[in-house]
């Protein structure tokens, strides 16, 4: 072992010690350890994750379609129906060449699209109430399970 003089203090060291500090890294076998661990996390909580991305989209859906209905009940209100499928839900938001008592718009914005993208369903009168107002869910298309469901006013 040799002497080293450092700031004022003896310090021993030997070469094993010295070639041991200049290599600090992590061995090949410690990568893959920590690969491993990252992946069984990934795998436990990717699904949970996605899942709960599915029950939003649902959730947005449900709160559009009841602020859709609500705008359509004060269109109601003023004008003593509701719209017709031919003037459907851009009667909330442009006048109808044929509304004498149209007080509107009914909605601040545009009528959105559902969170999938297409547009919200409207039949006057309804199969399940006066009126339906729907989404065809995620598939796009009538019926379905999970978020492929329809999500509807009734």
């Amino acid at each position: 072992m040799s002497r080293l003089f450092n700031r004022g203090l003896i310090v021993f060291s030997s070469k094993l010690t010295l070639s041991r500090t200049r290599h600090r890294g992590f061995t090949l076998l410690e990568l893959l350890v920590v690969l491993v661990i990252l992946g069984l996390l990934a795998g436990y909580v990717a699904p949970k994750y996605f899942s709960q991305v599915g029950k939003s989209e649902v959730k947005t859906a449900r709160a559009q379609i009841d602020a859709l209905e609500k705008a359509l009940d004060q269109y109601r209100i003023d004008t003593g129906h509701y719209p017709n499928n031919e003037q459907g839900l851009a009667a909330l938001n442009a006048k109808p060449a044929d509304e004498a008592r149209w007080d509107g718009p009914y909605l601040k914005k545009a009528v959105p699209n559902d969170p999938w993208g297409k547009p919200y369903q409207y039949r006057m009168p309804g199969e399940h109430g006066e009126l339906d107002l729907f989404s065809f869910g995620r598939d796009g298309a009538a019926g379905g399970d999970g978020d492929g469901a329809d999500i509807g006013n009734w």
